[in-house]
């Protein structure tokens, strides 16, 4: 079992009342009360540096935002390479349950790291699915998102805050802002999946198949996770998590594959020269295409060739 900062151990999944430990720092304030009807929010202040901790997954999707600081966070799942985001006031993660994932971060600024945690009650989320989706609520699913700015969110979290800082807070406000946030984001952040009997976070088969066919039909250009997270609507973090679930390969690895497939049918199938069939597959340094293939194939793309 992993832990926090070598000393706390961190299960696979936990409730969203304990989840506020796992992060770290204070915890000045808490809508846990009997006025907090339709969703929980922390008030968090995480260290201004943290190594790589572990956060488990929870059931409830929730927001993260950040009121101040200017920090460098970073994420990854496994032993997946570190994905950075700056962060400052207004920025926002969307989490839709999954798996737990490693983060780590430094503060850049003097500013304190002031953020704000809120979970959605179910309840209500699927509420929000049933008027904006109607009869296909059941395949509906919020997407997972990192580092986004929400103008709307925005307001919303800082009612949240004045509540959260007052000795009382009001229920009606707080149920109202809840619906609010759920509408907001079953307009916004979700979408239907093709298959309804998931119950996590999955990357849509059509889009699956947009993503691969773009890949395939721009092997030339260079590898761009930006483009393809933008392509698929996600975050870097959750794309590539998303990606890998359902094909078994990171990105970075299918695109590898694609290209020493498409090189090896250029080299049965014509007569073109190997610079310019590493040309072709988008790598503009022949020595390098050269040195891949034969990592993974092992034989040089001449050898490959006059074996046939």
């Amino acid at each position: 079992m992993p832990t926090v900062a070598g000393v706390t151990p961190v299960p696979e999944s936990t409730s969203i009342e304990t989840f506020e430990r796992y992060v770290g720092g204070a915890c000045p304030n808490a809508g846990t009360g009997a006025a907090w009807q339709g969703l929980k929010a922390w008030r968090l202040l995480p260290p201004r540096v943290s190594r790589a901790r572990t956060i488990p997954a929870v059931n409830e999707p929730f927001l993260a935002w950040t009121y101040s600081g200017d920090v460098i966070f970073e994420e990854r799942e496994g032993d997946s390479p570190w994905i950075s985001h700056r962060i400052q006031r207004g920025s926002f993660f969307l989490t839709n349950g999954g798996d737990p994932y490693e983060c780590r971060w430094r503060n850049q600024s003097s500013e304190v790291f002031d953020t704000m945690a809120v979970f959605l009650d179910l309840r209500v989320l699927r509420t929000a699915f049933d008027e904006v989706f109607g009869p296909d609520a059941d395949r509906a699913r919020l997407r997972d998102l990192s580092a986004f700015t929400d103008d709307t969110l925005d307001f919303y979290m800082m009612q949240l805050r004045g509540e959260l800082l007052r000795r009382q807070a009001s229920p009606i406000l707080i149920r109202g802002t809840a619906q609010a946030i759920a509408i907001h984001l079953a307009r916004h952040y979700a979408e239907a999946i093709d298959d309804p009997r998931s119950v996590s976070p999955a990357l849509p088969g059509f889009r699956l198949r947009q993503i691969t066919a773009a890949m395939e039909a721009n092997l030339a250009e260079g590898f761009s996770l930006d483009e393809l997270a933008a392509q698929a609507q996600l975050s870097k973090f959750h794309f590539s998590r998303l990606f890998k679930q359902a094909t078994g390969l990171s990105p970075s690895r299918y695109l590898l594959d694609l290209r020493l497939k498409t090189a090896r049918r250029l080299l049965r199938e014509t007569d073109r020269s190997i610079i310019e069939i590493a040309l072709d597959i988008g790598y503009r340094n022949p020595g390098r295409f050269a040195q891949l293939f034969r990592r993974e194939l092992g034989i040089t793309p001449s050898e490959y060739r006059r074996r046939l």
